[in-house]
């Protein structure tokens, strides 16, 4: 593997950096999940970054990108995490959506979904999870009913991200009668749309960062279904190679939170355990191992792979490593931690919390080492 970056993506890391360096708020926005005026904050920031054509920057420009590769989206998400920039509110669509409709979705469902999409002008949830299906997306109960141009939309989700102050939803749907992997289909909804109740679910912290999605009779036109009638397994699968293996979390987000580890450490370590300091070179070394794989899994898109079971590999991984990364703060912090940081002050604590969540969400580890025993390594059920 050659590591070395070539003229022209040095080029473009400065590009990215000298934008940051002049765009990138001042302050902290408050957070999305927080309130309306957060989640609008972020929204008007996602405007800002159309107005560089920093949206999605690997998506033709026609769509509202720059037409870039993906070692270019590495480096941008590099600088971007190393500006302190706002999360992106948008991630569900850009991230995960985003790609599964650029390889599923017809031109004219480009066109209508995509430039949106990458200015903020629509924000996406992800509407998958169901009181009975979580991991297992194969249990989801809602129904899809086909009537002429139209499908009727019936069923209950929950756990939607982003869906209390989002525009569109994407879920998971089945033909009334259907079972298990077969008769799903993938459909867009506008979480405004009569018949579409949102009642939020606060976080711990107060936040409302997950939506109970409750459909009566909800009509959408046909139009809105990606990929083929009965597709929906298929297409849903690859937008969880997404979520697990490439785009949700990239690289950057763990150097830059690994670097801080390492700052804290040498500010703090002289009263903390000694022992500690093997934790935080681990998880340096659990930062840098986890980009380099990143970077192989982009080099093989780029010459026609596609994202497979291995993703789940990945996705363990990183829910994993971002546990043991906090919980190694709040130990060289002690008692400190559980106070209220200072303004501007990293939050260990919150993240700490949030961490939790990783082997839970985009499919508990426990089912992602069902996949890799299953369809890696080849064992029975």
């Amino acid at each position: 593997m050659h590591l070395a970056y070539t003229p022209e993506q040095q080029a473009f890391r400065a590009e990215v950096r000298a934008w940051m360096q002049a765009h990138v708020p001042a302050h902290p926005l408050e957070h999305y999940d927080a309130s309306r005026a957060g989640f609008e904050a972020h929204r008007a920031w996602e405007a800002t970054l159309k107005s560089g054509e920093w949206g999605m920057v690997t998506w033709p420009h026609e769509y509202g990108g720059r037409g870039l590769d993906l070692i270019q989206w590495l480096i941008f998400e590099e600088e971007y995490y190393r500006a302190g920039a706002p999360g992106r509110v948008n991630q569900n669509g850009i991230f995960l959506l985003g790609p599964t409709l650029m390889e599923f979705g017809t031109h004219a469902q480009k066109q209508r979904f995509l430039p949106p999409m990458a200015s903020g002008e629509e924000i996406w949830a992800q509407a998958w999870s169901e009181p009975q299906a979580g991991s297992d997306l194969a249990g989801v109960r809602a129904t899809a009913r086909r009537d002429g141009d139209d499908y009727v939309l019936n069923g209950h989700k929950i756990w939607s991200s982003r869906a209390v102050f989002a525009d569109w939803a994407f879920g998971l749907f089945r033909e009334p009668g259907s079972e298990r992997h077969k008769g799903m289909s993938l459909i867009f909804f506008p979480l405004t749309a009569p018949g579409v109740t949102r009642n939020p679910i606060r976080k711990i912290n107060g936040h409302v960062g997950f939506a109970e999605v409750l459909l009566e009779d909800v009509r959408v036109p046909a139009f809105n279904r990606l990929g083929d009638e009965g597709q929906g397994w298929h297409i849903c699968m690859a937008t969880a190679g997404f979520e697990r293996g490439l785009m949700l979390r990239s690289p950057a987000r763990y150097q830059v939170a690994a670097a801080a580890l390492a700052d804290l450490w040498r500010t703090r370590g002289n009263s903390a355990d000694p022992a500690l300091e093997a934790d935080v070179v681990r998880a340096f070394m659990n930062a840098e191992a986890y980009a380099l794989n990143i970077y192989q899994t982009a080099s093989r898109l780029m010459a026609g792979a596609k994202i497979g079971p291995e993703a789940s590999t990945n996705k363990i991984f990183w829910s994993e490593m971002d546990i043991h990364l906090n919980q190694t703060a709040l130990a060289i912090l002690g008692a400190e931690a559980e106070l209220l940081p200072e303004p501007g002050v990293h939050d260990w604590l919150d993240d700490f919390i949030f961490s939790l969540a990783g082997p839970i969400y985009a499919g508990s580890n426990e089912i992602q080492r069902n996949i890799i025993a299953e369809r890696m390594l080849g064992l029975p059920r």
